[in-house]
């Protein structure tokens, strides 16, 4: 009996001791910190580059991420990544949420969490105009880019397995092998495409085509297990929609008269 009390103790114990570890969560670590650390990309117009007059990392999540770390109280420290880190970034804590067009995928819920679907678009391809591909249909035998990590990568292979699909670190460099020639496509969603597509010196030598390969929802990466911040960014986000604050981001970099314009056609989901 002794000895099953003593055990009992040090269970007792050991929970006490380990109860102040179990309940700190991201949302402590970020207010003791003074600082949200978003992971965003650099150089995907207009969701997230690096301005050349200010030199400053730019964009549509890099305004959510703002809008987020106001309503915690604290400053806001962006830290660039690609499709390839930023679910090893925001596993090794590096980041404490990934704003970098994300697809919320099945397959991903293994490595991370996901906030509620904040941009909704499509997967599609950019080609050069008159070039003879208007469809998924039309790159049997030809080569496509697409970036490493991406969802995109393994779509189109989908959609047309006689593709050749050849990835790159970020999409400047699978624009520049469109633009030499060395593929007859890439791949990835619309909205980002839209961007590329206006980067270009001669905007009007490239066009969007096909029907949408997949959809494509987007929603911030998070921390595994981590109920509190993400009920949080949740609601952050429905409240961003409810106050009309979100359409207002969305309008400065997708609204009419805008270079990326983007209709918006779809509603976030709100919880009663």
């Amino acid at each position: 009996m002794r000895k099953t009390a003593w055990i009992s103790t040090l269970v007792c114990l050991a929970v006490l001791c380990a109860a102040p570890f179990a309940t700190a969560g991201k949302l402590d670590d970020i207010k003791a910190r003074g600082a949200l650390v978003a992971g965003v990309k650099d150089s995907q117009p207009p969701f997230g580059y690096v301005d050349e007059k200010s030199n400053q990392i730019v964009g549509f999540e890099i305004d959510l991420m703002e809008a987020l770390a106001k309503r915690l109280g604290v400053k806001l420290e962006l830290k660039p990544v690609t499709s390839s880190t930023r679910i090893p970034m925001l596993g090794q804590g590096a980041v404490d949420i990934v704003a970098a067009t994300m697809t919320h995928k099945k397959e991903r819920e293994d490595q991370v969490d996901f906030s509620i679907t904040y941009f909704m678009t499509g997967q599609k391809l950019l080609v050069k105009k008159g070039g003879g591909v208007n469809s998924a249909a039309d790159l049997a035998g030809k080569k496509v880019a697409s970036v490493k990590g991406s969802t995109s990568e393994q779509n189109v292979k989908k959609a047309q397995p006689g593709c050749t699909v050849i990835s790159f670190e970020t999409y400047p460099e699978a624009f520049l092998a469109l633009k030499q020639g060395k593929v007859q496509a890439m791949t990835t969603d619309e909205s980002i495409l839209v961007g590329i597509k206006n980067s270009d010196d001669n905007p009007d030598a490239w066009e969007i085509v096909g029907d949408y390969i997949s959809p494509e929802p987007y929603g911030l990466g998070l921390p595994e297990n981590d109920s509190d911040f993400r009920d949080f960014v949740n609601l952050a986000l429905m409240n961003m929609w409810e106050t009309g604050e979100y359409q207002k981001i969305y309008e400065k970099w997708f609204g009419k008269g805008k270079k990326d314009y983007l209709p918006l056609t779809w509603k976030m989901e709100l919880w009663p």
